[in-house]
């Protein structure tokens, strides 16, 4: 059997608003709430579901996509001013994409919550040991 990855929870201090700005980023629909969830689909088999009960952990989350989703996604961040997002999340919020790994690259914070979301065209080098 294939392992697939269904959901994730996000925390958040504010889980609609935490939403909202992941799925505005992404070019995304916020769904209904589902109990103390606000989801959002990423693809067919995946949603993050935002929550807002307890402590907000920052969490880092890449996503693949393709060269038109990439090109989106930098297009709407270069319309908002208020929002940190570049090379890098050390320091890199330059406002611009880097390459690596044979693709492009851009990190996107979400200053309220502390979660970076980086987004790639080519699949990622990891090292093996």
């Amino acid at each position: 059997m294939t392992i697939i990855l269904d959901h994730t929870i996000v925390t958040a201090n504010d889980s609609h608003s935490a939403a909202t700005f992941f799925a505005e980023v992404m070019g995304l629909s916020v769904s209904p709430p589902s109990g103390p969830f606000v989801p959002v689909a990423v693809n067919e088999s995946l949603t993050f579901d935002f929550d807002q009960r307890g402590q907000t952990l920052a969490g880092h989350y890449g996503f693949l996509v393709d060269e038109d989703t990439f090109q989106a996604v930098l297009d709407r961040l270069s319309k908002w001013p208020a929002v940190d997002y570049g090379s890098g999340p050390d320091g890199g919020w330059d406002r611009s994409a880097t390459t690596l790994d044979g693709g492009r690259r851009v990190y996107v914070r979400d200053a309220d919550n502390g979660h970076t979301y980086e987004l790639f065209t080519a699949p990622t080098q990891h090292p093996h040991g």
